[in-house]
């Protein structure tokens, strides 16, 4: 029987901006414990039966449910921590879905532009346009629940870098002729350079059995 709730639920959308202006980082001490036993007892969950179901139901979450409930669970956690890493990982996740065009732009000109290993760790093929990234960064979920959790960390890091890379570069060239728009862009590599650092180090500490 089909619950009528479900059937005329509507998605609560949010802009890829979002993930660039809000949530600052904040730990309110009141919301610490309800954070972490909630993400640890999720992922616990999941990964000691991980059901394709169950799994797929995550990793399309905030598409269906946007991404409020998860913000009032895990946005204001540290960010080198359980809730802190899936919290950053979903709004990487929803950044990509609500504007792959210019995730894949910013993704080809990080690609072009960077020395590193960094595009063979993500695993984007070559080249990747907006369907593509939209595949990879949901791969990449699947793995915090059903794969090995640092090395999940650690493509979502190397994807970071990447895509902060092209968003420097894009700004610089934006600078002389649009400056707000360079600005943007700047924003945005800055944070997600700060992201690639955090979830690196969430990496780490999940190999020492010290992410919590």
């Amino acid at each position: 029987m089909t619950d009528p709730s479900r059937e005329y639920h509507k998605p609560v959308r949010r802009p890829a901006e979002l993930f660039d202006r809000l949530f600052a980082a904040e730990d309110p001490a009141e919301v610490s414990r309800v954070a972490h036993s909630t993400a640890a007892a999720l992922l616990a969950r999941v990964r000691a039966d991980p059901d394709a179901g169950t799994v797929e139901r995550l990793v399309s979450y905030t598409g269906e449910h946007g991404i409020d409930d998860i913000a009032e669970l895990w946005s204001r956690s540290p960010a080198r921590s359980l809730p802190g890493a899936l919290w950053r990982l979903y709004l990487l996740q929803l950044m990509i879905h609500d504007d792959p065009h210019t995730a894949a732009l910013l993704y080809a000109r990080g690609r072009a532009e960077l020395s590193s290993a960094d595009e063979v760790i993500a695993g984007a093929p070559s080249p990747a346009g907006p369907d593509e990234l939209v595949a990879l960064i949901d791969m990449i979920m699947r793995g915090l629940f059903d794969g090995d959790f640092a090395v999940a960390l650690d493509r979502a890091a190397a994807f970071c870098r990447v895509q902060a890379t092209g968003a420097t570069h894009l700004a610089d060239d934006y600078e002389p002729t649009e400056p707000e728009r360079a600005s943007t862009l700047t924003t945005r590599a800055l944070r997600l350079a700060t992201y690639a650092e955090d979830l690196t180090s969430c990496a780490a500490l999940w190999r020492r059995d010290s992410l919590t």
